[in-house]
């Protein structure tokens, strides 16, 4: 259902919210009525998708200075159970009843089936200045497709303008284990099993435990980025997902099907039956696998730095640096490149919207414009002048003991400051990007990046010879732009088959995988075979042949060719 916000300005919105969120009603009459009043106090509701375990009620440094500038407080639940907001905005769309403001990353298209999204095309034109100046000339990347070309969300997990300035994937060894044996080159997977192997040998225990090489994150949705994300990234193929796409024909086929990452499956087997794989790796939760790596006593990590960001800040704030870890754009074999950053142009698809049932969308849009103000955006990004940085010959700089809390002391930091919590909550500028006093709108560019690296960081990075993480992975000057940006972010209609077939083929991926991985060497080709067979018994032919389709159609759409 689309929805244009100019239909229903004159119109009173109720309030209407899950019992879980409620408190979003807010004080003042204008706002209830929609009138949009300046500053006055209003509380809206939010439900996030991701988890935001910092998060205190906006009562930390920032979120009060956010208050005090706009009048809005965020009633804000966010899901802790790691599924991606699955279940809960299922709820929202069966009963009706949803937040005034909502980030439902994949699950937008079941609230814009229910009718739950405002077209905010209307509201940005009219009251938000500071997003048109931001999305600029990428605005036909906000629409939600060729048919229904309305803006449901504004983009919040891609920052405009982004330049990536360090690697935080990739295949991780930690500080200590490099130091040892002398900072050996890691550039293949053998590299990279040598170097566990080897240390394990001389250590097999660590603080009375026994150590352990590699493990990895299988619970839930996290199966992806610790186990079959690697596949592709190992064999030179970019992130698009569940799918490898032709970059000619942009024909798209699971990715699965690419014989060379059968051949990394078959690693991870030979890791598992030879002992340096932990055996729980399939079966541990995710807090469990955090508890192990905060031990120290976890050699190798095949992970993005936000999956294990807490126990590392952990390590950290235990004195403990040396059990961090390096990142390397580990493949096959050298004849494949790590496309870690290949350019995908600016990447829309998750981001917040707001629904019917928000009781004053134009305060909503005004607060969202107001984050993504120059204003706004240092605030998030650098906190306040005189508390989190100072003006030093015209730029901004973290002083020395701030830096050393932010980066030895991250969780507690975060949490009283408010730095890093409100990124994702609006549309925001990148990494790279400078404002108009010529500072960046980040705090993360090289220099800042390379000030905050610990000790044993510092002495890795001298070791292979570069200043970051980054300098070792392939540039994306050595790739062409991708033209569809990032698939995994494709909109599907969620009354198609696709999206039944695409969960079996889900669950068949999610099952037999691990069994390949877990099965004795002689029979890990009958079993990856198998599999194979068994997704195109489910349909994947087909789903495939429809994903395509929804490659080309957003070619089509953000080339600006689609029927308007």
């Amino acid at each position: 259902m689309k929805k244009h916000w100019s239909r229903f300005a004159l119109i009173p919105l109720l309030a209407v919210s899950l019992t879980a969120l409620a408190g979003c009603g807010g004080s003042d009459k204008a706002a209830k009525e929609g009138t949009s009043s300046g500053t006055d106090p209003i509380t809206f509701s939010f439900f996030g998708a991701d988890t935001s375990p910092q998060w205190n009620g906006m009562k930390d440094e920032i979120g009060k200075e956010i208050t005090k500038k706009t009048g809005v407080t965020l009633n804000a639940e966010f899901d802790v159970s790691g599924g991606g907001g699955d279940d809960r905005i299922a709820l929202m769309a069966a009963s009706g009843e949803y937040p005034d403001l909502v980030s439902p990353k994949a699950n937008i298209n079941k609230l814009v089936d229910a009718g739950a999204m405002i077209d905010l095309t209307d509201l940005i034109n009219d009251h938000a200045p500071n997003l048109k100046k931001l999305y600029g000339p990428y605005m036909d990347r906000l629409k939600y497709s060729n048919k229904d070309q309305s803006i449901y969300v504004l983009p919040t997990y891609a920052g405009v303008g982004q330049e990536s300035f360090d690697a935080t994937g990739g295949f991780e060894i930690q500080h200590k284990v490099l130091k040892e044996l002398g900072y050996p080159k890691v550039r293949t997977l053998q590299d990279y099993e040598n170097v566990l192997k080897t240390y394990a040998a001389k250590h097999p225990t660590i603080n009375g435990k026994k150590t352990i090489p590699l493990t990895l994150d299988a619970d839930d949705w996290r199966i992806m980025i610790t186990v079959t994300n690697p596949a592709f990234q190992t064999t030179g193929a970019p992130d698009d997902g569940e799918y490898f796409i032709d970059p000619k024909t942009f024909e798209a086929k699971l990715h699965y099907k690419r014989p060379e990452e059968k051949e990394y499956f078959r690693w991870l087997n030979h890791m598992y039956n030879e002992g340096l794989l932990d055996k729980d790796s399939f079966v541990q939760k995710s807090d469990q696998y955090k508890s192990k790596i905060a031990s120290g006593r976890v050699l190798g990590l095949i992970d993005q730095e936000w999956g294990y960001q807490d126990a590392e800040n952990a390590l950290k704030a235990s004195g403990k640096s040396e059990s961090s870890y390096a990142h390397f754009p580990v493949t096959l074999s050298e004849e494949y490149k790590d496309r870690s950053f290949q350019d995908t142009g600016f990447t829309s698809g998750y981001g917040v919207g707001i629904t019917e049932n928000c009781k004053d969308p134009v305060r909503a849009i005004k607060f969202l414009d107001y984050l993504a103000s120059d204003e706004g955006q240092v605030l998030v990004n650098w906190g306040i002048e005189g508390k989190h940085y100072e003006i030093k010959d015209g730029k901004r700089v973290i002083p020395a003991d701030v830096l050393e809390q932010k980066t030895n002391n991250t969780t507690n930091f975060n949490k009283s400051t408010g730095i890093d919590l409100y990124t994702l909550i609006s549309g925001h500028y990148g990494d790279g990007v400078k404002d108009p006093t010529g500072n960046y709108y980040t705090a993360k560019f090289p220099e800042q990046i390379i000030a905050a690296y610990s000790k044993p960081e510092k002495e890795s990075l001298k070791a292979y010879g570069v200043k970051t993480w980054k300098d070792l992975f392939p540039d994306k000057k050595e790739f062409d732009v991708k033209p569809w940006g990032a698939a995994y972010n494709l909109t599907t209609d969620n009354e198609s088959s696709y999206n039944v077939t695409f969960k079996k083929t889900t669950d068949i991926i999610r099952k037999r995988i691990p069994e390949a991985i877990l099965a004795p060497a002689s029979n890990f080709d009958t079993v990856y075979d198998n599999m194979i067979k068994e997704l195109d018994a489910a349909g994947a032919v087909q789903m495939e042949q429809q994903y395509t389709q929804l490659v080309k159609d957003r070619v089509e759409l953000w080339s600006g060719k689609a029927s308007k």
